[in-house]
């Protein structure tokens, strides 16, 4: 009987670990170096570094910071890409660290499970938020950050106390998230359709505007109009001219037309 409690407490603990690293990483941090350095909670050998004061000070640090980006509307969802990287490892260290002393098979199994419910509960966490964000009000965000730092000191709670619970709960979290996940990813899809439509319509109207004319872009001098369209030429005409003008064999009134007529 003892031996059945310790697994299922062991394999609640591992999985329990995982599921909210994918949620909340540094919240998972501070319960378990808390509850282990209070004594309320044997850590196996692997996490009781979990316990140090320094580990639980960068991990209350860190969870401060979150729950401020964490309800930011749209940074929240760069945070989340960040974690990307983070979380799903973390998840799979805790679950291979949770399950004790024991063969290393059996730690890369745990490792592989815990790193794949991390991912679960990670993409239904940063997919649900990216859809929340597309409503102007913060108040959604800010309800849906709040239920989640509850859920994972609701859930890590549950899993050291009820594992049983925990894991039949944890089990339905499972379900759902596998039934839900479809929608985020066609919702995301269709979010990203819609914002590539925008641009696709910007750039259609800017394409779709009319030149200017050459006297338009010189704004009507035409001086510069000629310049546009033959300086070289303009210029060496214009010399010619006042050459025949200092020899004397043009007058200033016909220099004067003859100017005009390069003008036009």
């Amino acid at each position: 009987m003892e031996s059945y409690e310790a697994l299922i407490g062991t394999l609640a603990l591992t999985m329990g670990a995982s599921w909210a690293s994918g949620i909340n990483l540094y919240a998972a941090l501070l319960v378990l170096g808390l509850a282990g350095s209070s004594g309320n909670l044997d850590l196996p050998p692997d996490l009781e570094v979990l316990q140090d004061p320094m580990v639980i000070g960068a991990a209350g640090l860190m969870y401060f910071v979150e729950f401020f980006v964490d309800k930011t509307p749209g940074v929240d969802t760069g945070w989340d890409t960040i974690h990307t990287f983070i979380r799903i490892p973390a998840g799979a260290l805790l679950a291979a660290g949770a399950v004790g002393d024991v063969t290393p098979a059996l730690e890369i199994a745990s490792g592989i499970m815990g790193g794949t419910l991390a991912a679960t509960s990670h993409t239904t966490k940063a997919g649900t938020r990216a859809i929340i964000n597309t409503s102007p009000e913060p108040f959604s965000n800010w309800g849906a950050s709040i239920t989640e730092d509850l859920m994972v000191f609701g859930g890590l709670w549950a899993a050291l106390n009820h594992p049983v619970i925990f894991l039949c709960i944890l089990l339905a979290f499972i379900l759902i998230a596998i039934w839900l996940l479809p929608k985020i990813w066609a919702a995301l899809k269709a979010i990203a359709n819609t914002i590539s439509g925008w641009f696709g319509k910007v750039e259609s109207s800017l394409q779709s505007l009319p030149e200017e004319s050459p006297v338009q872009a010189s704004n009507g001098n035409p001086e510069t109009d000629i310049g546009h369209n033959d300086t070289a030429s303009f210029v060496d005409e214009l010399a010619r001219l006042e050459q025949l003008k200092h020899n004397g064999s043009l007058t200033d009134e016909e220099f004067e037309a003859a100017k005009r007529k390069l003008l036009i």
